[in-house]
């Protein structure tokens, strides 16, 4: 893979999980429908396009681990955030992306150079800062879910670095697959549901179109990143998400943002950057 079309396809995969995190908090946080049928509807949609999509295409093995790891990903984040704070949950959550995509890379031999440790605490660091108006004690069940949430994106993420197939065919086969315990899981939830139009069309898009396409374009990212570097660059979706909601949701711009923002990026850029050893 070329390295210009590594970089236009992890930009959009990061594009589309910003995308992903406002409508996820506008769905769930004004609970404008339940987290089980948010997520089922998530995840139905999603294999809905992604199958139309992949139609006609050869066949690829199914990896009954990644549909796993997807819904317990899409589980855990939607019930998590009934009673975690927007910052609260951010962190959790993109600290156990790092701790479980780290902990696979260095195992794998993979390190970074001294300019890249240095971008990764700075992009920490600024994470930490940009979140820490939002930061409050969360409930232990609320938290523990959310950190199951990181580990399984960060397990999804590792099984696309050696996906056998088309990163369109292979999606579609884990949105399709993690669809029957989401299933089960609403029919479990059932007495308890509740959903609004606006939640419908908010779990819909997110499905469809966020979640279904931006998870294909990160599939096809991931094959050409290293774990410590994919772990890495998923810090701009904070900041990305949160000037989408200045410029979509008439969000205060301020210093905190602008500053913090500035700092996790260039952080990420220092890591990019940085000559360090990788297996592959």
């Amino acid at each position: 893979m070329t390295k210009p079309r590594l970089v236009g396809l992890t930009v959009l995969a990061l594009l589309a999980f910003a995308a992903n995190s406002l409508l996820c908090r506008m769905a769930l946080q004004q609970r404008s429908i339940d987290p089980a049928s948010f997520g089922t509807l998530r995840l139905a949609a999603g294999a809905l396009v992604l199958g139309l999509m992949a139609r006609g295409q050869p066949r690829a093995p199914r990896d009954g681990w990644a549909a796993l790891a997807l819904f317990a990903y899409v589980a855990c984040f939607s019930f998590a955030y009934l009673s975690l704070a927007a910052g609260t949950g951010a962190l959790i959550l993109f600290a156990c992306v790092q701790l479980t995509m780290f902990g696979a890379g260095l195992r794998a031999g993979e390190r970074f150079a001294t300019a890249g440790w240095l971008g990764l605490l700075l992009a920490l660091g600024g994470l930490v800062w940009l979140v820490a108006p939002g930061l409050a004690a969360p409930e232990p069940l609320a938290a523990a879910l959310m950190a199951a949430a990181g580990l399984a994106w960060g397990l999804y993420s590792l099984r696309g670095r050696r996906a056998a197939g088309p990163a369109l065919v292979v999606s579609a086969g884990n949105f399709l697959l993690a669809l029957p315990p989401a299933l089960l899981l609403s029919a479990l939830w059932w007495p308890q549901r509740h959903a609004e139009p606006a939640g419908v069309l908010l779990a819909l898009a997110s499905g469809g179109l966020s979640s279904g396409l931006g998870y294909v374009v990160w599939y096809a990212a991931l094959p050409g990143l290293p774990a410590l570097r994919a772990a890495t660059v998923q810090l701009a979706v904070p900041p990305l998400a949160a000037l989408g909601g200045v410029l979509l949701l008439g969000e205060a711009m301020t210093p905190r943002l602008l500053l913090a923002s500035a700092a996790i990026l260039g952080g990420i850029g220092l890591v990019l950057l940085g000559r360090g050893r990788a297996s592959q």
